[in-house]
């Protein structure tokens, strides 16, 4: 996500987002596993996605 995406965000649409991102970590984590996993800079850009929303969050509700 780009800076100009959170900055539309809101606190409920962030957190839905950051459930679907942790689900779809939780699923490429088994594909790595299995060796079923093409597209390994996928597993990485979830993660950084992971943690932009999780500061977000945190900033948003200590503002």
């Amino acid at each position: 996500m780009k800076k100009s995406e959170f900055k539309k965000l809101t606190l409920d649409k962030a957190k839905k987002d950051l459930e679907k991102n942790k689900k779809d970590l939780f699923n490429l984590r088994f594909q790595k596993t299995n060796g079923q996993l093409t597209n390994t800079s996928k597993f990485n850009s979830t993660k950084k996605t992971i943690a932009k929303l999780l500061t977000f969050i945190d900033r948003k509700k200590n503002a």
